[in-house]
């Protein structure tokens, strides 16, 4: 009797192949049109299809968390990708950035964390929490969502990089209060939301290690 274990994962990155990579568009990120084939669940290869790569490379977000105070250190940014929803593109959003040349996800959390809130993040205290695809249908981006075990005494400001056009706002917000906002549906991106709903089941054990 076949079980779900047997069921899950039946194929792996040997059960398709890649005919052609063209790239439709190279900017600051690029389009590439992919045409591919893959085995089916029926055990047969699928016909040659067609699909757009959004391509813009892996990224990097940290939450800072406070266990002392229990409060979390939030960025509000304006978010070209949000001006056509009802709601604000000034959006709430945990520290964030691409990889440099040669970089590691935690070299990427300490140097955004200094550039976009003037934060300084002792690499001891940064931890993993997962890695995920945003959103496989259309873009290979893969998100490295790291915490960080911080001091929020006196954090705040506006930052950010004027080469990068950032303007950053930087807030510190009660973690009872940042879960009254997502809960508001006023933290929207999904990343943000994945982080908020792993500290709600972590943070007990954060701050029993923490605090005592």
């Amino acid at each position: 009797m076949n079980t779900h274990k047997d069921l899950l994962f039946q194929y792996d990155s040997q059960d398709f192949r890649v005919e052609s990579i063209t790239t439709c568009y190279k900017g600051f990120f690029s389009i590439n049109k992919y045409k591919l084939s893959h085995r089916t669940f029926h055990g047969e290869n699928s016909q040659l299809i067609e699909r757009e790569m959004f391509e813009r490379g892996d990224a990097v977000v940290l939450m800072p968390y406070d266990p002392i105070k229990d409060t979390v250190i939030f960025n509000e940014q304006f978010r070209v990708g949000a001006i056509n929803r009802e709601y604000s593109p000034w959006l709430i959003e945990f520290i964030a950035g691409m990889f440099g040349e040669n970089e590691n996800p935690i070299d990427v959390a300490i140097r955004e964390a200094k550039e976009e809130a003037n934060l300084d993040v002792d690499a001891k205290q940064v931890f993993h929490i997962m890695n995920y695809l945003s959103s496989p249908g259309g873009t290979n981006e893969q998100l490295h969502l790291y915490g960080a075990i911080v001091d929020s005494e006196g954090v705040g400001g506006i930052y950010g990089l004027p080469e990068e056009a950032e303007d950053i706002k930087v807030h510190v917000v009660k973690r009872a209060d940042a879960m009254t906002l997502l809960e508001q549906g006023k933290i929207n991106n999904g990343v943000t939301i994945i982080a908020l709903q792993w500290l709600a089941l972590n943070a007990d054990k954060l701050r029993a290690k923490y605090t005592t």
